[in-house]
């Protein structure tokens, strides 16, 4: 029996028996955690309003062994204090809200076992979340930008600019998402779609950070990298994420 701590993002929430949830957590240190917290759901409960969705909280676990962070059987929240409490400033606006769920989601599906590290997604998370509830950007250009620094960092990082092929220096015209991105004329392949250069040069400064040219990019090209973004997704996670119906919407 041991007691660890972490300090994470809360995913998301199931009810368990009649006062009791079940809690997803991206943790810093432990990967995807989820973990028993009892008596949350009881009105009297202080200590369940520190483990709502996108809550960054520092939790205190308890567990029988290590085998307990593997799927055998689930660890006790026993104790949490927030961090910072980004759900105020993102659920009373609707835009914020369903980008930063798919943000939640997208985390969660690329943190497929419980108990493993995975610093640099947490990290995206945080920093995400935080600009979202700071109202920085736009919550799409924020979420849009997360979900590309999400494949990245998981080995899926599209090319922009050189072909993803052959390497030849672009920008290049042709896109096609099975093939990694941006494609030269001589190896573009059928399927492949003729984005406008401004989606691609914005979608570029999505990836590295640069938010001067992302905040000026025309509504029109905003639109157009969504759906670029979104299929490059869908492609690599096998199926959409049920959140981005709603932030298209």
């Amino acid at each position: 029996m041991s007691l660890f701590r972490d300090d994470g993002i809360v995913l998301r929430t199931q009810k368990l028996g009649e006062a009791d949830r079940i809690i997803t957590l991206l943790t810093r240190g432990h990967g995807r955690v989820r973990a028993v917290a009892r008596g949350v759901r009881r009105t009297k409960s202080k200590f369940g309003a520190r483990l709502e969705p996108f809550s960054h909280v520092d939790v205190q676990f308890f567990a029988r062994g290590s085998s307990e962070l593997v799927g055998r059987g689930l660890p006790l929240c026993t104790q949490s204090e927030i961090i910072a409490a980004y759900g105020g400033s993102i659920v009373t606006d609707y835009t914020r809200y369903t980008a930063g769920t798919a943000m939640l989601e997208t985390a969660e599906r690329f943190t497929d076992h419980e108990g493993e590290p995975a610093v640099q997604q947490y990290m995206l998370l945080v920093g995400a979340l935080r600009t979202l509830a700071r109202g920085e950007h736009a919550p799409h250009l924020v979420l849009d930008a997360f979900l590309l620094r999400s494949l990245a960092v998981n080995g899926y990082a599209p090319s922009f600019d050189g072909c993803a092929k052959c390497g030849m220096p672009g920008p290049n015209r042709f896109f096609s998402v099975a093939s990694g991105g941006s494609l030269c004329v001589d190896c573009r392949v059928p399927g492949s779609v003729v984005p406008s250069p401004a989606t691609l040069e914005l979608l570029g400064a999505l990836l590295t950070g640069d938010w001067e040219t992302a905040d000026a990019s025309e509504p029109r090209h905003v639109r157009e990298g969504s759906g670029l973004v979104s299929a490059y997704l869908h492609w690599h996670l096998e199926r959409g994420l049920r959140s981005l119906r709603y932030v298209e919407k």
